[in-house]
């Protein structure tokens, strides 16, 4: 068993036959009163992301994640195709399981696959990823707030805010958690 006191980002356990993954937790007290644990997590078998609320010292049952590292293949409309470096084995993941997760997957990436006995829940990604801009709108001259921002898109579909200087071809990294642009590749 595992304290909820004890929760960080990263920590998975189980719940009304439910396995999740704590994205962010807070801890907070009021006067003499219980101390409570708010946790923003996700449902590995669903995908969906909820709050949940525990009272301080509340006990949930850790769950053991086995986490394999896969090559992303393609997309077959329903489901992603994943293939084991070692053994070459593939494997198929619904779409509805990683639907975030696919605005960052480009052909060959490396991804971690997350199973609970045997049972395959989802994917991890790399925190920031390297994706390629392919639309770009060009800077509009005197536009002078202090941070302007345009909407490019990426390679994967994916449309992210980026500073007015990143151009068409350009590679920029991306955050998996947050979807907001980090930075330029490679500088």
């Amino acid at each position: 068993m595992f304290n909820v006191n004890d929760f960080k980002p990263g920590i998975t356990y189980q719940e009304n036959g439910e396995i999740f993954i704590v994205l962010e937790s807070q801890h907070s007290k009021q006067g003499r009163g219980q101390a409570t644990v708010k946790a923003k997590v996700k449902n590995l078998r669903t995908g969906a992301t909820t709050i949940k609320s525990y009272t301080g010292g509340d006990k949930v049952e850790k769950a053991h994640i086995e986490k394999t590292g896969m090559n992303y293949l393609y997309n077959d409309g329903t489901a992603i195709v994943l293939m084991d470096e070692e053994t070459f084995e593939q494997i198929n993941i619904e779409n509805s399981k990683v639907e975030w997760e696919m605005n960052f997957l480009k052909d060959g990436q490396k991804v971690i696959v997350r199973k609970f006995e045997n049972e395959i829940l989802d994917i991890e990604l790399p925190i920031n990823v390297e994706l390629k801009v392919i639309e770009a709108p060009e800077a509009v001259k005197g536009n002078t707030t202090t941070n302007p921002q345009k909407k490019v898109v990426l390679e994967t579909g994916f449309e992210v805010e980026t500073p007015m200087f990143i151009k068409e071809g350009e590679i920029i990294v991306v955050s998996s958690e947050t979807g907001k642009y980090v930075g330029r590749a490679g500088k």
